[in-house]
């Protein structure tokens, strides 16, 4: 009984045609890692192709069901999806090394670019590159919104419930996970009640049977998955202190990988207003040259994270070099965020055909979904306002919150860049690594020529 709960199962289960040895397996899955630009939509669209289309390792319909359970689960869902490809064909040690090598190409450009924006920093050239790449992020966030929208909105109650999102994020500041919790119920109750409202109009799919042991399973991975999560935490307080920035960053990154429904983009929302509003660790600006830099390089999105660690723990140091904390930071941020994921894989795998077509759980999603809308589009006219603007003021009336703006700071050569990048994305059509490309040239020409 042992041999057959331990071995992969066989192929017919996951329907592929053909399946990979181990070794086989890890060099295609460093390939997908170094592959995976265009954020998680182009991601996905890669594993397909290569999963799917060209090796046979899985067939279409174990693919979309995998990555529908991805998309139900906090956290960056393309890595999510190959790490449960790889538990499909090897199990633990299959989802190990696909999610990893999904990670660790990105995280590693991701740090050699943070070294560069921390030590480059003054040099016209690169601060320029930064300069015309904050105009592509902000066109870019604004297709994001428009993308997503077209995909989730597909009624008035969704509709409302983005506006309300909107409102309940811009205005009042209420706080992310409220809003994904409070949605999360509400798509919920309508599913039994009302599910057209929410445009679900399929049938559930009969379930399989259950899995036996899923349940010693789950248990045995959660228990080793919030081990390895809050190790390093857990040694920073001891060695560090609870107070050290170490600490604080393990903490906020864990708290946030398990809110993050919706993306990256989501995430970016509830993180630029804590680490600079709450925390005080970055700038505006800077969170748009982190999100711009993620932009560029391979891997999951949400690395813009291990950016923020890096700056973080760069400026408050002691008792490490500067250096040495700000890796530590980027490592202790990355880990925070990404560890969760396995967790989330390996304890809800067994229990996954039980998800196969409930309803209950597709509404909740579909309203999610559509919270997440009116989050980035609070994204959206936050980055507005800092990239267009040399200087933004925030009021307050009541629990109401605003932004006081004057036409004298607004910087005329940001919204020329602004309105060639709309060109670039919505007229040409151009790709995301054109756009940041051809962006960060003309911010260097346009610094070189005309200044800070």
């Amino acid at each position: 009984m042992t041999t057959q709960q331990t071995t992969v199962p066989p192929l017919t289960a996951i329907g592929g045609e053909t399946h990979p040895t181990f070794g086989e397996a890890v060099r295609v899955w460093f390939k997908i890692g170094c592959l995976s630009f265009g954020g998680p939509a182009g991601q996905i669209a890669t594993m397909h192709r290569i999963l799917v289309d060209e090796k046979k390792w899985i067939d279409e319909a174990r693919f979309l069901h995998a990555l529908n359970f991805c998309m139900l689960l906090p956290g960056p869902e393309a890595q999510q999806l190959a790490t449960y490809v790889g538990w499909l064909l090897h199990r633990v040690r299959g989802g190990l090394v696909a999610g990893l090598l999904f990670i660790v190409p990105g995280a590693l450009v991701m740090l050699g670019l943070s070294f560069l924006y921390v030590l480059a920093r003054g040099i016209p050239a690169v601060d320029g590159a930064l300069y015309g790449i904050k105009a592509a992020v902000l066109v870019i966030v604004v297709e994001a919104v428009i993308r997503i929208g077209k995909r989730g909105l597909k009624t008035r109650l969704l509709i409302g419930l983005a506006a309300a999102a909107f409102v309940g994020i811009f205005v009042l500041e209420l706080p992310f996970p409220l809003i994904v919790i409070v949605a999360g119920l509400v798509g919920y109750l309508a599913a039994r009640t009302a599910p057209q409202s929410l445009g679900l109009t399929t049938p559930t799919e009969a379930h399989a049977p259950p899995r036996p042991g899923r349940w010693r399973q789950a248990a045995t991975a959660s228990a080793a998955g919030l081990a390895v999560w809050w190790a390093p935490v857990v040694l920073a307080v001891v060695a560090l202190g609870p107070g050290h920035v170490l600490v604080g960053l393990g903490v906020f990154f864990s708290k946030l990988a398990v809110v993050s429904f919706g993306g990256a983009y989501a995430l970016l929302a509830y993180m630029a207003q804590q680490v600079v509003e709450t925390h005080g660790w970055l700038k505006p600006q800077e969170v748009i040259d982190g999100l711009g830099l993620a932009e560029t390089t391979p891997g999951p999105l949400i690395l813009v994270t291990q950016f923020v660690g890096f700056l973080a723990a760069h400026r408050a140091a002691a008792p490490f070099d500067p250096l040495v904390a700000a890796t530590l930071g980027a490592a202790m941020a990355t880990w925070a965020v990404f560890a969760p994921s396995f967790l989330w894989i390996f304890a809800g795998a067994p229990f996954i055909e039980d998800l196969r077509g409930n309803k209950r759980l597709a509404g909740a999603l579909a309203a999610i979904t559509a919270a997440v809308v009116g989050v980035i589009l609070n994204l959206a006219v936050w980055f507005t306002l800092h990239v267009l603007f040399r200087d933004v003021a925030e009021r307050h009336t009541g629990p109401l919150r605003w932004f006081a703006l004057d036409l004298a700071n607004l910087d005329w050569m940001a919204a020329g860049l602004t309105a060639i990048a709309v060109a670039l994305v919505f007229g040409l059509h151009r790709g995301l690594i054109t756009t940041v490309g051809i962006m960060a040239l003309l911010g260097i020409a346009a610094r070189l020529a005309f200044g800070s």
